[in-house]
């Protein structure tokens, strides 16, 4: 989809331009600007005004090292001077509902009294999806950039005894922020598809061969070709996910966590 001209409104220019910032300034941002962005999170649409999320705030050295790894290896995180974790927290509603004795009014009331389940997690998950992108383009309109970290999902175990997070609270996303270095130029933003791929009108239109091959043909392959694709779709599974360690652990961590949920 080709950027349109939006530099009449500030808003729509910051999300046209915002890209990924994985190499940060070892200026630490101030206290005004972390407060700025944490408002700009906690000011997010939410699910019944609930708030089912929590946003865990990483300073500690030692813990963004070992996220460092724990994350895919991706040692930049490690240099992030503002690092947020937002979790689904469904565990704060459930500890109310107990002190409120909820459970044991439904039985008073002949109701029965249902856990949390995997439709919660998934409505916790977005209110907590919909806060970090809202802290994202605050922290773009200060000029202050960002790089979503999806990899917290894996090795749920650990990140659990790190983080002592309880059974209804799952990190769905991290979020690191900083100022970009001197001189340095972050890239311009990546394509994305065209419109018609993506937005769909009363039914969902589901694409044929030829329209397939169009939408997909903007992100091609490469010369790192390892494992002698033929084609985008065999180069993207391949080099992405089926060969892919951290892939497998993604799945399996995710299945791990949703015991709490079932």
């Amino acid at each position: 989809m080709n950027d349109m001209n939006y530099n009449g409104n500030p808003v729509l220019q910051i999300i046209t331009q915002r890209s990924s910032l994985r190499k940060f300034s070892s200026v630490p941002l101030t206290k005004a600007e972390e407060e700025a962005i944490l408002y700009a999170a906690m000011r997010a649409p939410t699910a019944a005004n609930l708030m089912l999320y929590s946003i865990l705030i990483v300073r500690d050295k030692e813990v963004k090292k070992k996220l460092s790894v724990s994350c895919n290896q991706q040692a930049w995180i490690e240099t992030a001077p503002f690092l947020l974790i937002f979790l689904a927290d469904m565990q704060r509603l459930e500890d109310f509902y107990a002190y409120c004795k909820v459970a044991e009014k439904c039985e008073e009331l002949g109701l029965s009294y249902t856990a949390p389940g995997e439709q919660n997690l998934l409505l916790a998950s977005c209110d907590a999806l919909l806060a970090a992108q809202n802290a994202v383009l605050a922290a773009e309109s200060m000029d202050i950039g960002s790089c979503y970290i999806g990899h917290i999902m894996d090795h749920y175990e650990f990140h659990r005894e790190l983080f002592k997070l309880p059974p209804y609270v799952f990190p769905i996303t991290m979020l690191a922020f900083g100022k970009a270095p001197k001189e340095f130029h972050r890239k311009p933003s990546k394509r994305r598809f065209n419109k018609k791929t993506i937005v769909h009108e009363n039914s969902y239109h589901r694409m044929n061969e030829e329209e397939l091959e169009q939408a997909f043909q903007s992100f091609p392959y490469t010369s790192r070709n390892t494992f002698h694709a033929e084609n985008n779709g065999q180069f993207h599974y391949l080099s992405r996910h089926s060969c892919s360690d951290c892939y497998e652990e993604g799945i399996r961590s995710v299945r791990v966590a949703l015991k709490n949920w079932q």
